[in-house]
């Protein structure tokens, strides 16, 4: 992030208003692994961090974390599928440190996943999310994502995973949406 889009985001008080977001590099998977294995039953490795930000150079993947100061709060993955109807995108994670759940870290997150997205021609994305994970399905429905199919047993093959889709995302009025949700976090 520039120095001026850090001054940008700063209130006249001088605190940053919100996380940081950046890019995900190696040198922040120190971080990103105790939240990953906090986080979920069958955590990601860091191999497979590694072996996903080895596809970013290659374009078909974005990954962020969100940080105040030099302390990751969390991460979110996207993977951009080429599509001759147009570009999707998949949301492969969205994870925020369980001390820092619930200040608006996985909305910046989403926030800069969906700019990424509409900047790369996308015209629609998805993800899977756990049944259990109401307050995740309620973000996400913010995001304008709709239940759309059943994926039983997907994690841990004990729980089903709801599929939910967002379609037009390349349209304007999708862009005022996603900004207006940068605004209210």
């Amino acid at each position: 992030m520039s120095v001026l889009a850090r001054f940008l985001q700063r209130d006249p008080s001088g605190e940053v208003d919100g996380p940081v977001i950046e890019p995900l590099r190696r040198r922040h998977l120190g971080q990103v692994l105790p939240i990953e294995e906090s986080s979920y039953p069958t955590p990601w490795s860091r191999a497979t961090f590694e072996s996903e930000l080895d596809q970013v150079r290659g374009g078909s993947r974005e990954y962020l974390v969100a940080r105040r100061g030099r302390a990751v709060l969390g991460y979110a993955g996207l993977w951009i599928v080429p599509d001759p109807g147009g570009d999707q995108a998949h949301v492969t994670n969205v994870t925020v440190d369980p001390a820092h759940r619930r200040e608006g870290v996985a909305t910046a997150l989403l926030v800069e996943l969906a700019r990424r997205a509409i900047d790369r021609g996308c015209v629609a994305w998805t993800l899977e999310v756990r049944v259990s994970s109401t307050g995740a399905q309620e973000l996400y429905r913010s995001f304008g994502f709709a239940p759309a199919g059943v994926r039983t047993r997907y994690y841990e093959n004990t729980e089903d995973a709801i599929v939910m889709w967002c379609h037009d995302i390349h349209l304007p009025e999708y862009r005022a949406r996603i900004e207006e949700l940068a605004c209210t976090r």
